[in-house]
C-alpha cells in the first residue's frame, strides 16, 4: 500500500448522470461504518500484535487510511474486507501531507503515532471543506499527556519527554458545539499507553468512541464510565491484537432510506437491525414520515404517508452527516423545515446546488430552512464534501429530467458503492466522462 499512483486524483471530473422519476424499491446490504472504521485505524497504531477489522468500507478513506499506517511503520494490508495490520518494528511518525490532507481524523491518527513513537509530525486536518476544522481539543490532550507542541498554519508538532504519555486528565467540550468525538478518541489513544489512569472529561458516546472503547478493552486497556462526566483509562505497556468487526454504516442506510423515500418507495437494509440506529434518530426520522421496521435480520424503511415537515437540530436527534441528504428528503415535505447546526461552525454546501434544482432552501447562520413540497427539475451542480454530494444525488431521483452531478471523489471517501446500490434498487444513473 505505497503506491500513491493507487489513490485517485483529487481532481477526479467524472460525472454522476442520474434521470429522476424512478421508484426505487428492493433490498441493499450496508457498508461497513466509514466514522467507526476510521478511528479504529487509528487505534490499530496501538496494537503490539497482529490486528484484524473485518467489515471494513470499501472507501477512498480506507485507502489513505492503510497507506499512513503503512508510511509510518505499521504495515496494513487490505484483503476483501478485511485490514490486517502488522505492528511497526520501526517507526517514522510523519504523516504525508498529501495523505493527512485528505482525511478529518489526521490529529486522531497523530496522537496514536506520538502514543507509540513519542513524537509525530502532521498537516492540519483535511476531508471535506464545508468548515474549518478545529482541533484544540485534540492538542489540549496531547499537551495534557505531557507533549511540547509547536504549531504553525499548515502543521503541528508534537513529542512527549521519557517513555510516553503522562497520566493526564483532559475535558473535549467544545465551546459551542458539545463534547467533541475526535478529540475523545485522541485522549483514549493517549491514554492507552500512559502509565497510569486517566480521566476524559465530559466524553462523547457516540458509536465512534463506543467501538474504539471496546477495541481498546478487548487489547487490555482498562476503561470505566462515569456517566456522561468523565471516562477514566487506566492504560498498558501491551496491547493484544486478535480481530474486531466494524459495524454497519448508519450513515449509509439512513441515505438510502431516504433515497427510497423521496421516490416513493421502500427499501430492505438486510444486514443492518433497526436496533443499530439511535432512538433519536429514528424519532426524527418518524417524524418527517420514514419508519424503520425490524424484520428479517435487517429494517425495512419506508414512507407510507409520505415526506412530513420536521423542527430538528443536528447536536439532538439529527446527526450532523445525515443533515445534508436530510435537508434535500426535505424539499417535498408540505410546510416548513428547519434543521439548526449544532456540531460544526457550518455546514452548507449543499444549500446552493439545491436550489439549483429548485429547492426553496435558505440559512440563517446555523439554521437551514426548507420549504416544501417544490417541483425539482433537473440540474447541473457540483458538491465539495462527501454528504453534500449524496444529497445532491438524492434530489436528482425526485428530480424531472437528467441531472448532472460533479463531486465523485468526495463521494467515493465515504460511499464504497452507493451508485451500483441505487442502480439495483431501479434507479437510472451513469459515471460517465467529461
Amino acid at each position: 500500500m505505497n503506491d500513491q499512483t493507487l489513490l485517485p486524483s483529487l481532481t477526479d471530473t467524472r460525472a454522476i448522470r442520474v434521470t429522476g422519476g424512478h421508484r426505487l424499491e428492493g433490498t441493499a446490504s450496508v457498508q461497513g461504518s466509514k466514522n467507526v472504521a476510521l478511528h479504529l485505524y487509528a487505534a490499530a497504531l496501538l496494537a503490539d500484535e497482529p490486528l484484524i477489522l473485518t467489515g471494513i468500507p470499501h472507501i477512498l478513506d480506507t485507502r489513505v487510511c492503510a497507506e499512513i499506517l503503512t508510511d509510518t511503520g505499521t504495515a496494513a494490508r487490505i484483503a476483501g474486507d478485511r485490514l490486517e495490520v502488522t505492528p511497526a518494528t520501526a517507526w517514522h511518525p510523519v504523516i504525508p501531507d498529501q495523505l493527512g490532507g485528505r482525511i478529518r481524523t489526521t490529529a486522531v491518527m497523530a496522537a496514536a503515532l506520538l502514543a507509540r513513537a513519542g513524537r509525530v509530525r502532521f498537516p492540519l486536518p483535511g476531508g471535506d471543506a464545508f468548515c474549518h476544522r478545529l482541533i484544540d481539543r485534540h492538542l489540549a490532550a496531547m499537551e495534557a499527556a505531557g507533549a511540547a507542541l509547536d504549531v504553525t498554519d499548515t502543521h503541528v508538532e508534537a513529542s512527549l519527554p521519557g517513555r510516553g504519555p503522562a497520566p493526564f486528565t483532559t475535558d473535549v467540550m467544545t465551546h459551542k458545539w458539545g463534547p467533541s468525538l475526535g478529540a475523545t478518541v485522541t485522549a483514549m489513544l493517549l491514554a492507552a499507553r500512559a502509565r497510569g489512569t486517566s480521566t476524559i472529561l465530559n466524553p462523547n458516546s457516540e458509536p465512534e468512541v463506543l467501538e474504539t472503547a471496546a477495541l481498546l478493552t478487548a487489547g487490555g486497556v482498562g476503561i470505566t464510565w462515569e456517566g456522561a462526566t468523565a471516562l477514566h483509562v487506566t492504560g498498558t505497556d501491551h496491547i493484544t491484537g486478535g480481530t474486531a468487526h466494524v459495524p454497519p454504516d448508519r450513515l449509509e442506510a439512513t441515505t438510502l432510506a431516504l433515497a427510497a423515500a423521496i421516490t416513493g418507495g421502500t427499501v430492505h437494509l438486510d444486514n443492518i437491525p433497526a436496533s443499530t440506529f439511535p432512538a433519536s434518530l429514528v424519532a426524527m426520522l418518524a417524524d418527517a414520515g420514514i419508519e424503520l421496521v425490524s424484520t428479517g435480520g435487517g429494517t425495512l424503511a419506508r414512507c407510507p404517508a409520505g415526506p412530513r415537515s420536521v423542527q430538528t437540530a443536528t447536536a439532538s436527534a439529527t446527526c450532523t452527516d445525515i443533515q445534508p441528504p436530510l435537508t434535500a428528503f426535505l424539499t417535498q415535505a408540505p410546510g416548513v423545515s428547519r434543521i439548526e447546526e449544532r456540531i460544526y461552525t457550518a455546514r452548507a454546501t449543499h444549500v446552493d446546488p439545491l436550489r439549483a434544482f429548485g429547492a426553496a432552501v435558505t440559512t440563517d447562520g446555523p439554521t437551514i430552512t426548507v420549504h416544501g413540497p417544490t417541483p425539482l427539475t433537473a440540474a447541473r451542480v457540483a458538491g465539495q464534501d462527501i454528504r453534500a454530494v449524496a444529497a445532491l444525488v438524492i434530489a436528482a431521483l425526485a428530480a424531472d429530467g437528467t441531472s448532472t452531478i460533479h463531486g465523485i471523489y468526495h463521494l467515493q471517501r465515504g460511499y464504497g458503492d452507493l451508485l451500483p446500490k441505487l442502480a439495483a434498487l431501479g434507479a437510472t444513473l451513469e459515471v460517465a466522462a467529461e
